[in-house]
């Protein structure tokens, strides 16, 4: 019942056509007139999506411009909020390393106590001291007002990352405990059917002895690390703001990239044949990416957009197949990650995966404890590089 905003004599004036949109209140409670937030959001959401998709369909039925597509319609600057927004989120990022945070100290010493004991009995796994206080953590990411962002698709963006963010908190509260496992699933999700038969596949099928990687000649900690970062300085020579190292460390094993860096286990030894595989996963995927994010003005971009690590460890994995290092045993490998992951979901204990494959899968068995400890401190089924 409201008057029109324009008249018929003014819009054939201006060529124009009026679309007139009443939406009924289905957000608010129609007896006391209180909001639903979360139905109001999705309205809000959903009517901007409209609305655009309808200005999209006009544009190009009515005009001769044609836009590629609709969101090609939408805003073309970034208003002040939005910013503000992005900058408090990556500084609650910042503010811890949730992968170092949950990978154990002590591998070599739980090793050799597992060892000692005969296979029997759980090693004890020792973490580092935590850097932040998760509940303060929280209480900042929660003051950050997302509200104030008027876009709905950035809007849910950042609201995504709030709960990636809170949730990646929360675990590292509860380390050491059996909610852990609890949270890894509603941060990364279990291991879906399809997956687990291609592991068992690989597993069946690939021989679990190959001449593809040899023990002789292996590179250890500080010849991969001066490799690493002769592919590193190609880098700085094509773009000055690389600024990543290379740091050989005796608190962990194997290898990780943490905020652009490239860490090495000290004890870690590699087959040559996986050096420049591994170079290609490590440093042209995971470092590129971060550095390439840095570099651009929207932080999400280098902290990770939600959910972005199978993407990314997706990736690095097709970058060994690129450099023709994704051998048969690295192959063995990740089927084992994906079956340990599986297991510990369905309840089985530490050693009872170890024991599985030791003896089922015929893997070496320190390997075994590294794949069994990777999978129950950091039960991560998308990060299985």
């Amino acid at each position: 019942a409201l008057p029109a905003l324009l008249s018929s004599e003014r819009l054939e004036q201006l060529e124009s056509h009026l679309l007139g949109i009443e939406v009924d209140p289905v957000f608010r409670d129609r007896a006391t007139g209180e909001d639903f937030p979360l139905v109001r959001r999705a309205l809000h959401r959903g009517l901007s999506r409209a609305l655009q998709r309808a200005a999209f369909e006009f544009t190009r039925r009515h005009t001769t411009h044609r836009p590629p597509h609709y969101q090609a319609l939408g805003r073309r600057s970034v208003v002040r909020a939005v910013w503000e927004v992005d900058r408090e989120l990556g500084e609650v990022s910042n503010s811890f390393d949730f992968l170092l945070q949950v990978t154990p100290v002590n591998t070599d010493q739980a090793w050799s106590e597992f060892r000692r004991k005969r296979f029997e009995a759980e090693p004890e796994f020792a973490s580092r001291p935590l850097r932040v206080d998760p509940s303060l953590a929280k209480r900042r990411l929660f003051a950050i007002p997302i509200e104030r962002i008027e876009d709905p698709t950035l809007a849910q963006l950042f609201r995504d990352q709030q709960s990636e963010l809170d949730r990646k908190l929360t675990l590292l509260g509860d380390r050491g405990t059996p909610e852990f496992l609890y949270g890894s699933l509603q941060l990364y999700g279990g291991v879906d059917a399809t997956l687990l038969n291609l592991a068992h596949e690989i597993l069946q099928r690939v021989p679990s002895r190959s001449r593809d990687e040899s023990q002789r000649g292996a590179a250890d900690a500080e010849a991969f690390a001066a490799r690493a970062r002769e592919a590193i300085e190609h880098y700085k020579s094509l773009h000055p703001g690389v600024h990543s190292t290379v740091q050989v460390r005796p608190d962990l094993v194997g290898l990780m990239v943490s905020r652009g860096n490239l860490l090495v286990g000290a004890q870690t030894r590699i087959p040559r044949s996986r050096v420049e595989a591994l170079v290609a996963h490590e440093v042209d995927t995971h470092v590129v990416t971060y550095v390439n994010g840095r570099a651009q003005p929207f932080r999400q971009l280098y902290v990770g957009l939600p959910g972005y690590d199978e993407l990314q460890e997706g990736l690095a994995v097709l970058a060994e197949h690129l450099v023709g290092g994704l051998s048969r045993p690295r192959l063995r490998l990740l089927a084992a990650r994906v079956v340990a992951v599986h297991r510990l979901v369905e309840g089985a204990t530490f050693v009872e995966v170890f024991r599985e494959l030791d003896r089922a899968h015929d893997f070496a068995q320190r390997i075994a404890l590294t794949i069994a400890d990777r999978k129950s401190t950091r039960l991560n089924s998308s990060h299985m590089s």
